[in-house]
């Protein structure tokens, strides 16, 4: 790779999936314990990577769903339960989005919308 291709360091910040926040500050950023982000860990809800030395760091793609799993936790749902609900929740926002993208009309050779 050329310097010039090489991503900068800053880049890495802009990327909702670079692990670039430790357990604590992951915890803090959500308002939750780092016992709630080890507890959606072992829900497999997220997996956070782990540095050389061992310890979690968290994507901000990650704590989005931390933060939606805590949103329901703190109105009364068990961890497991809101870990199920964000995944049924994703899962059917692809299937809703994949069955929209099936159902628009195909562009033919001359631009005309296929049958």
């Amino acid at each position: 790779m050329t310097p010039e291709t090489q991503p900068r360091a800053t880049d890495r910040f802009d990327d909702d999936d670079y692990p670039a926040y430790t357990m604590g500050r992951a915890a803090e950023m959500i308002g939750a314990t780092p016992a709630f982000l080890r507890a959606i860990g072992e829900a497999r809800l997220i997996t956070p990577l782990r540095s050389t030395g061992g310890h979690r760091r968290y994507s901000r793609y990650q704590l989005r769903i931390a933060a939606r799993v805590r949103d329901l936790v703190d109105q009364g749902t068990p961890v497991d339960a809101a870990c199920r609900i964000v995944i049924l929740e994703d899962q059917l926002e692809e299937a809703l989005r994949l069955n929209e993208e099936l159902r628009r009309p195909q562009a033919g050779p001359a631009g005309t919308a296929g049958s």
